[in-house]
């Protein structure tokens, strides 16, 4: 699955430094695992979804193996209602009596006499509602019609039909589904029939039986669906989605066509059915959802019109369905045991996933993007209250709360280090002998990184285990060379400067030194390791290539050497990590943000548009927490001005031979100076672009429009939202409709700011978009406190507003606050007002706050002393 993470023109400008996605911590809870002395074989499933009525009826038979004789089976339902339950065993078939447990989401079904050892067949019949919560078997809708849709991970396959819902039950399953005659549907396996009836107007699709999978895999999808089709390997591919969309599916088939290939050539393992479908809904919580052979997305991570959309938007299309289709080999063909190993299906999707889209597009610099993912990633795990990659979680809102950072992006940074110590080829190998030993079955973390030991002869279980299994990352203080060593020490870092390490914590890992302009010589640092060898080498950098999962420390000398040569003798990548680096020591009150600053203004020239993002990234951070009076505003918005405004204007007007990195350079500067420094003539400049770009979208460069679009908008007034608003309601383009719906949360005027928190209470915005929108100003300090009123005010139907995963995502953004007022008072609200799901992201945000309060008061005077020293400069 694809975390939904919402975004509007991504630049440095808009993306918070301060990480405060929710993080899982252990806590209390009550078991609800199934016993193991039933296990499912097959199960036999007839689905009737009544989309008028919103409800459905199911016809199931599950073949089960008994273990040990027993007087009732346990399995999992939630919201179903039973008919009748019998069960035939060596004899007659009998009744059986339901008990219901609905805190556990379970259903006993008790017999009257003993079950034998053996085989066995459980025959249900039950009703269900087709829901509007974005989970189970639900409702997703157009201005046209219903459509009866699934979304089944982690644990809501359970609301659908009677299961083990369970990733180590896995089974075969038979499927067909009677729909309306005008209507078709699809699911895990290919149609192999379609018969009329039963009943006028319907008819009976059956579809070809799955390979042994996990019920959260499972997924049907009910109504006129339009697909494009292609093929690939001797794989039938379709990218589906509504009728009056089916004209944007042509860039998603063609990256699925290359990635599939890519991905059978780097497995040795052939996808192994003989379809694929990718399917845009269009109410759906997650990005997508990697249901084995019938992959499901929100229609913005999948459908786009390649001529008109923005460079962003193409990239991340790209990569959400590379991650979703990496899981057909890691996550459904081999499947975590369970759920506190999640992060061996989502981090190597993680990592994988920028793989072929590398190779279909390395004019893109994605290895860049990696590297600035990375530097967030560790400003997380960094936080007291981070946790380890595999973590407690029993109930379901503990393994909901599992899909965070942690086992998304700290798990493939992870992978990527041990690949870049180990080498790709051999690296590869150990996954092919991981997958290859476990097909089609369930496996551990430790089945994973056995596999890369024994094919390496390194110790990457000792490494892995390591990482793995504790939380945060070290820091790593390295000496005065001398004679070809270097003296290192390791402790947990912490961005707080108050939170004491624990001596006994260390790690083990692969420290590589820079040798050359791109070699690396890599050591293996252990917990009792006091020095390390180091290479020949014009000067001494610790993190070749920026993919260490580690912060690092130098000499004063040695860090001035670096900073020297930072253009010079640094690859963009190493820019990036030294960049983070030093802005993870600010935040830790080990350096001053003055320094940081003027790191940045040697980076000022760059040429790469990730290496100014990931710089300017932080410097939006600084305007927004350290800025706190309107002359210090003034003065610093001064500095972004007459920095990089000649920057943009060096670029020059767009050009047909621009590249796609001086695009994206031109409209994170554009943004920069538009939103930060205040320029009444980039101002004016980006108006004139928004204007052009929402009158003829084809007229001009896309990735420019949507940063104009948004300096445009952040300065806007009742007029420009009535357009902002049409525009929303007009366009049938996913990418748009979700641009200017991010833009109508981003005025600034606050009678604006509360129109668009009414506007998302609305029918108008989707529950799958309001959370996002009621999280946006609270990013902002000029908008924060007015829209937190506001959402206070109107709780009851903003929380009418929000799923499972957008609890989360607004409770999390108000972490933004920096103030011990504020911290009280998000801790009161929450107290009185609680989100299921969202105990974690409180916690977190709480701790954010925490972060900042101390931020502002260890860094504002030096913030201060900088500030004085450049208006010599103005």
């Amino acid at each position: 699955m694809r975390i939904c993470r919402f975004s509007f023109f991504r630049t440095a400008a808009f993306i918070a430094a301060f990480s405060i996605l929710g993080l899982l911590t252990t806590q209390i809870a009550v078991a609800q695992r199934l016993p193991t002395t039933v296990v499912p074989t097959h199960y036999t499933l007839m689905l009737i979804p009544d989309l008028k009525a919103a409800t459905f009826s199911g016809v199931e038979k599950i073949d089960v193996n008994i273990k040990e004789p027993v007087h009732s089976i346990t399995l999992n339902a939630a919201e179903i209602a039973f008919q009748s339950v019998t069960v035939y065993s060596n004899g007659p078939e009998e009744a059986g009596t339901v008990i219901l447990d609905k805190e556990k989401e379970q259903a006993t079904f008790a017999f009257s006499h003993a079950l034998a050892a053996g085989s066995a067949v459980l025959s249900i019949h039950y009703t269900g509602i087709l829901n509007n919560e974005l989970r189970g078997f639900y409702l997703s809708k157009t201005s046209r019609r219903n459509y009866a849709v699934t979304q089944f991970e982690p644990t809501d396959a359970r609301r659908a039909f009677p299961c083990f819902d369970e990733p180590a039950f896995k089974a075969a399953f038979d499927i067909s589904l009677v729909v309306d005659a005008g209507d078709t549907a699809i699911s895990n396996g290919s149609i192999v029939s379609d018969m009329p009836g039963p009943g006028a107007g319907k008819h009976t699709l059956v579809f070809s039986t799955t390979p042994k999978m996990s019920t959260y895999l499972i997924a049907f999808l009910v109504g006129d669906f339009a697909c494009t089709a292609g093929q690939q390997d001797g794989v039938n591919i379709r990218v589906c989605s509504t009728p009056d969309k089916v004209a944007l599916t042509s860039y998603g088939r063609n990256i699925a066509e290359f990635v599939l290939h890519y991905y059978n050539n780097y497995f040795g393992i052939p996808y192994p059915l003989k379809k694929l479908d990718l399917i845009a809904l269009p109410d759906f919580e997650a990005g997508a959802m990697e249901n084995f052979g019938a992959i499901t997305y929100r229609e913005i991570d999948l459908l786009i019109d390649p001529k008109t959309a923005g460079l962003q938007a193409k990239e991340d299309v790209a990569i959400v369905i590379a991650h979703e289709m990496a899981h057909q080999w890691f996550g459904d063909l081999v499947t975590m045991q369970w759920w506190n190993n999640v992060w061996l299906n989502e981090g190597f999707a993680t990592w994988m996933e920028y793989k072929p889209v590398i190779a279909m597009h390395p004019e893109w610099d994605l290895p860049l993007s990696v590297a600035g993912d990375e530097q967030r990633t560790l400003d997380l795990d960094a936080q007291p209250t981070t946790r380890a990659i595999r973590a407690k979680a029993d109930t379901p809102d503990e393994i909901n709360q599992m899909f965070d950072d942690i086992a998304y992006g700290k798990a493939g940074d992870v992978l990527l280090m041990v690949e870049n110590y180990l080498g790709t080829e051999t690296f590869r190998k150990g996954v092919h002998a991981y997958l290859a030993a476990h097909l089609y079955g369930n496996a551990t973390a430790e089945d994973f990184w056995n596999a890369q030991a024994a094919v390496s002869h390194k110790p990457v279980d000792k490494i892995m285990d390591s990482l793995i299994a504790q939380p945060g990352a070290p820091i790593l203080t390295f000496g005065d060379l001398a004679d070809g060593r270097v003296p290192v020490q390791q402790t947990r870092f912490f961005l707080d400067s108050h939170s004491k390490p624990d001596r006994v914590q260390k790690w083990m890992l692969p420290v590589c030194f820079k040798s050359g302009s791109t070699g690396q010589d890599c050591e293996l640092l252990t917990p009792t390791t006091t020095h390390l060898q180091i290479p020949e080498a014009q000067f001494f950098y610790a993190n070749a290539e920026g993919k260490g999962y580690y912060r690092s420390a130098y000499t004063p000398a040695e860090y001035a050497n670096l900073v020297a040569r930072i253009e010079t003798g640094l690859t963009p990548g190493e820019r990036i990590s030294l960049t983070g680096n030093e802005w993870a020591q600010v935040r830790a009150d080990r350096a001053d943000v003055g320094d940081y600053l003027d790191l940045v203004t040697a980076l000022k020239d760059d040429p790469n548009a990730e290496v100014i993002s990931e710089a300017l990234t932080n410097v939006t951070t600084i305007y927004e927490r350290l800025a706190v009076t309107p002359e210090e505003q003034r003065q610093f918005s001064a500095w972004i001005d007459r920095t990089f405004t000649p920057i943009l204007h060096k670029l020059g007007p767009v050009s047909a031979s621009d590249t796609d990195n001086t695009r994206m350079l031109r409209a994170e500067l554009l943004a920069l100076v538009g939103s930060y420094g205040n320029s009444a003539i980039v101002i004016d400049m980006a108006r004139q672009i928004a204007n052009r770009y929402l009158t003829d979208p084809a007229s001009i460069d896309p990735t420019l429009g949507q940063a104009a679009l948004t300096v445009t908008t952040q300065n806007g007034d009742t007029a420009w939202f009535d357009r902002i608003q049409k525009a929303y309601e007009a366009s049938d383009d996913p990418e748009f409709k979700n641009l200017a719906l991010r833009l109508l949360a981003q005025f600034r005027a606050p009678d604006l700011v509360a129109r668009s928190l009414v506007y998302a209470m609305s029918d108008k915005v989707r529950n799958q978009d309001a959370g996002y929108q009621f999280a946006i100003p609270l990013a902002s300090q000029e908008t924060r406190d007015a829209a937190w009123d506001d959402i206070k005010t109107n709780w009851d139907k903003v929380q009418a507003q929000l799923t499972i995963e957008t609890n989360g995502e607004l409770v999390s953004y108000t972490g933004y606050f920096c103030s011990a007022p504020a911290r009280e008072d998000v801790k009161k609200f929450f107290a009185a007002h609680p989100l299921s799901a969202a105990d974690a992201s409180l916690r977190h945000a709480l701790e954010s706050i925490d972060g900042c309060i101390e931020f502002r008061a260890l860094q504002e005077p030096n913030f201060k002393k900088w500030l004085a020293a450049q208006q010599g400069f103005s």
